[in-house]
Formats: C-alpha cells, structure tokens, sequence
C-alpha cells in the first residue's frame, strides 16, 4: 500500500511539473509584453547647432547620421591612407598582426616616407610617388611636404608667464591668441581691451579671475610673401610686453593646426595647472567679464559633480558648433580641400574664431593628437581630436560667429548675452570696449 502511494505521488509531480514550467512562461511573457508596452522611451534634447558654413544660411545643420571615424581605407585621398595606416598601427588587436600592414604597398611607402621625414623634420619633407600630387595647389603641396613635422624650436618663449608678478599660483584664464607678425595693431588692441593680462573681475563683481593672455606666432619670410622685415620690431615688442610665443616654421593659413600642438606642448611644460584656455583669432571681441561669471560656474559645477563620482577631468570644450559640414571642394577659396587629399565628412567642430575648454581636455588634445594626422584646417583638426577621445564639443549662443544683425551691433545691450563675436577691427574692438563699460547696469 505504502508503494502505492509513493508511485502516485511521483507520478502527480511529473505531470504538474510541465504545467508549473509552462504556467511560469507565460507569467514571463506577459510580464514583458506589459513592460514593453507601457516604456516610454527617455526624451532627448534638441540642443541647437549653429547655421552651416554661411552667414545667410537659415537652415540649421541637421544631426549626424553616421559615425566620422572610419576605418575603411580610401584609396583614392592621401590624408584617409595615413590615418588608416596609423589606425592599424595603434589598433590594440592589431598590434600582435603586422601582416596586413607589410601586405600594402602603399602602408610601407607610407611608414618609409615618415621614417626619413622626422629623422629631420627640418628640410624639405615630401611624399614621392602618390598619385596627382603635382596636381594640388602648391598651398596643399607646401603643408604635405611637411605635415609629418609636429616639432618645432621656439624662437620666443614667455616660460615665467603663469607665475609671473602674482601670489596667486596659476592663472584662471589662458588666452592663447593666434597672430601673425605684421598684426600689431589687433595685438595692442587686444592688450588694452579684453585681453588685458592680471586679475580681471567677473560681471558679477564677485569672483573674477587671473588671466594671461598670449599671442601664437610662426615665423614670416620670403616663401610667404613680399612682406617688409618685422623681426627688429617684434623684439621690441616682445621686450616690452612679454607676451608673445613664437616658433620656427611658416606662419601661413595651413599651418594653424600647428599652433594648437605647439602650444599645447607649451602648456603642459610651463602652464599645466591653470584652469581654462580660450583659444581664438585676433580678430574677435571677447567680453571677458562675462566668460569669467560663465567659468565659474562650470567649475563650480565640475566641483559637485567630481564629489559624487571618481571623474575628476573636466572635459570643457565650449563654441560655435557646426555639424555635418562637407569640405570645400572650390579651387578658389582658401578652405579648398580636394578630393584626392581628403573624402569624406567633417566632424562636429567648434569654429569661427574662437572657442573655451579646459586645460585638463587640453592635456588629453595633445596626447589623442599624436595619433591623429595634421589636417590644414586647424577648427576642424580640433573636432577630430575631440572625436578620437569621444567627446563632442558644446554649442553656445553668446559665441556670435556670424555677428550680431546689423540693426542690432551698434546697441550696447544687444551684447549682454553675447561672450565672443567675430570680427572687430583694432579700431572697433576699442569703440566696442568704451561702450560695453557698465553693461550690466544700463541693460
């Protein structure tokens, strides 16, 4: 009887179990069914992104719809083979696999190239044996003859600048200002407007800042043009105001990205603890009272944000950010760009003369862009370093690259949301600094 008992029991529980097995499925998939009904998914801000490439242009730039970085080689544009060949250089699961590299022809005449161009990176630089070279602009021909050269010495150097006749420790503020030589006056006006060097107060009156301001200079000679001989007049300058940094290579349009390595190198050697960098044109007015309140309060930001998390680098990189922009493809502008050097899309990058990010970043920039090849537009090299490290650059609107309407620029209070607008004549920045004295209590 006690066997009995004990088969019908077993017998039960093998036939309920498949009942429980199936009753718990489908408890599983209605419980999904529910979740995956009743999900909203998270609402994403629309930030604005600023107006293409042209001033009249009403149109916002629409949001990226592929990915910049890639890794397919193009054969037919020089500047995408060098990136991809670096690209499987330093390809982490490529490393152990050289194969691929010796396979192309066009890898190894590469890397040969480079090898003998930075044994000595001062002569003439050049990469025989690429199809149509001979056909590029001679600008072009001139930047690819010596775009494997990051190293250059410096002629005028300013290495006390961040401590100089100060108790404070380092500067809030670096403004880092590319010149040319002949550009003394936007340089002086600059020096007695927005870009006075010392403590500078906020808007506020409050808080303000320490700031030092430089000017980045290459050197200017007869392979850039008929131009009278500045250099007696640049020492002078130099003696007088200390605030200039020049190094030994060309100062021309395609070589600007070489200010932004430079001057990296520069700031992580004499200035790494300051806090922020503006990098801009000698062209622009920048309201530094007002940057100085709108630092604050990303650093104070950055401060609550570092207490509740073990991120402690600040990736700050603020302008005028345009999107999905396309290299300019006509021979006659100056931003020409052929298609047999470069294909492809333009990361988001911040241009039009000026543009904030923090020191920390600024440190990163300079070790993501040894593995970035120089490209002759320095606004959109920066994107591309940024996008090598994963970020993307802020937009901002008081980043008036475009100008203000022209009703509106002659109004003081137009300007009490702007930070930077470009351009201003010497004359015009100190028309513009008289006028903007008081802002805050007349607006």
């Amino acid at each position: 009887m006690g066997k009995c008992c004990k088969c019908n029991s077993r017998l039960l529980c093998m036939c309920l179990l498949p009942c429980m097995m199936t009753g718990h499925l489908l408890v599983y998939i209605m419980v999904s069914i529910f979740v995956t009904i009743s999900y909203t998914p998270p609402k994403i801000t629309i930030h604005y992104v600023a107006p293409g490439i042209s001033a009249n242009s009403s149109a916002l730039a629409s949001h990226p719809l592929h990915p910049f970085w890639n890794l397919r080689l193009e054969d037919s544009a020089l500047w995408n083979q060098m990136q991809h060949a670096w690209d499987r250089l330093h390809n982490p699961i490529l490393l152990g696999n050289t194969t691929g590299m010796m396979r192309n022809p066009k890898a190894k005449l590469i890397s040969k190239i480079e090898d003998e161009c930075l044994s000595d990176c001062m002569a003439p630089c050049s990469v025989p044996r690429v199809h149509g070279l001979d056909s590029f602009p001679e600008q072009m021909r001139a930047f690819i003859r010596s775009m494997h050269c990051r190293e250059y010495p410096l002629l005028i150097n300013q290495p006390g600048l961040c401590r100089k006749n100060s108790s404070l420790d380092s500067p809030m503020l670096v403004m880092a200002i590319k010149s040319q030589m002949g550009n003394f006056e936007n340089r002086q006006a600059i020096r007695e407007t927005w870009g006075r060097s010392g403590l500078v107060s906020g808007e506020s009156k409050k808080k303000g800042g320490l700031v030092r301001t430089l000017f980045l200079l290459g050197r200017q000679d007869s392979s850039t043009g008929p131009h009278p001989d500045l250099t007696n007049l640049l020492e002078l300058e130099n003696r007088r105001y200390g605030d200039i940094l020049q190094w030994d290579f060309r100062d021309t349009f395609f070589n600007l990205t070489l200010k932004d390595l430079l001057f990296w190198h520069w700031l992580q050697q004499y200035c790494p603890t300051a806090t922020f960098v503006f990098k801009g044109d000698d062209d622009v007015f920048v309201r530094t009272s007002a940057l100085l309140d709108y630092l604050h309060v990303q650093w104070e930001e950055h401060i609550l944000w570092r207490a509740f998390s073990n991120d402690t680098d600040m990736n700050l990189f603020v302008g005028d950010v345009i999107n999905n922009a396309m290299p300019n493809r006509e021979p006659s502008t100056k931003y020409y760009i052929p298609g047999s050097f470069y294909k492809g899309g333009y990361p988001p990058y911040a241009g039009g003369g000026g543009v904030v990010y923090s020191v920390s970043l600024a440190l990163r920039l300079k070790k993501v862009s040894e593995r970035v090849r120089l490209f002759p537009i320095d606004d959109v090299y920066l994107g591309m370093c940024l996008h090598r490290l994963g970020l993307s650059p802020s937009h901002h609107p008081g980043f008036l690259t475009f100008d203000l309407p022209e009703a509106d620029r002659g109004n003081p209070c137009a300007y009490k949301s702007v930070l930077l607008v470009h351009r201003r004549s010497p004359n015009e920045m100190l028309m513009l600094w008289k006028r903007l004295k008081n802002l805050p209590g007349h607006c």
